[in-house]
């Protein structure tokens, strides 16, 4: 029988400039699974971990930024993988952070700032790119939401 699982996290990390939101977008290693893909910071929830504390374990890891603001989007991306003959149930992340000094891991051999369209255009999978958008539109129309859904970083 086919499992649902939450095993991940997506976090489209995101910077407010003079010229409007950018999101950064990251490129997979060739040594990963879906090599080259462009993406958010994501990853595995641990045992013990939330899966907010997971996006933040995972932006430093992945990037060496530290979140300014965190709040979990109003989207759950979904997808089948066959591997493991599962559904995976993505919680995604809005973290804002206020530098665009990436350190990039291993996981990674590149990456971009970008805005919207342009991401939009880079993503792959539909989830991705109906998760970057629900964070652009909720911080763009700074959305209540937001405030709803807003993580401690007293972490």
């Amino acid at each position: 029988m086919t499992d649902i699982k939450v095993r991940v996290v997506d976090c489209y990390i995101y910077l407010k400039t003079d010229h409007g939101l950018i999101f950064l977008l990251l490129k997979r290693n060739k040594n990963k699974i879906y090599e080259h893909l462009w993406q958010g910071v994501a990853g595995k929830i641990e045992a013990g971990e939330t899966a907010s504390e997971t996006a933040i374990r995972e932006l430093k890891e992945e990037t060496g930024l530290k979140p300014v603001n965190m709040f979990v989007a109003d989207h759950v991306s979904r997808f089948y993988e066959v591997h493991g003959d599962r559904v995976n149930l993505v919680p995604v992340f809005g973290i804002e952070v206020n530098s665009d000094k990436v350190i990039l891991s291993h996981e990674h051999v590149d990456f971009k700032w970008v805005d919207i369209e342009e991401a939009l255009n880079t993503l792959v999978w539909n989830g991705q790119k109906e998760g970057i958008q629900i964070v652009y539109d909720m911080v763009m129309n700074n959305d209540e939401r937001m405030r709803w859904s807003e993580i401690s970083l007293d972490v």
